[in-house]
């Protein structure tokens, strides 16, 4: 597994159409799906800082994708 940051989580999250509803103690990200399902992602303001494994497989959970696209999502968006 290679280490990835709550910053490119970040911007992986808002390739994908989540967006930001709060900011307090973390930030909850959200995006309702076609049919009406919600997901939610909750992330730490450490933005430079390394996710843990497990913390990033749990993310990862929740956002419905796995490693593979985030990879794919990443590398998108960092190739600009």
């Amino acid at each position: 597994m290679a280490v990835y940051t709550f910053d490119q989580f970040r911007t992986v999250l808002n390739k994908l159409g989540f967006e930001k509803i709060r900011s307090r103690k973390h930030e909850t990200w959200r995006k309702i799906l076609s049919s009406g399902t919600i997901l939610r992602v909750r992330i730490k303001h450490k933005h430079s800082q390394t996710i843990s494994k497990w913390l990033f497989y749990e993310m990862l959970r929740q956002t419905g994708i796995d490693e593979t696209a985030f990879k794919e999502i990443l590398g998108k968006g960092l190739r600009r």
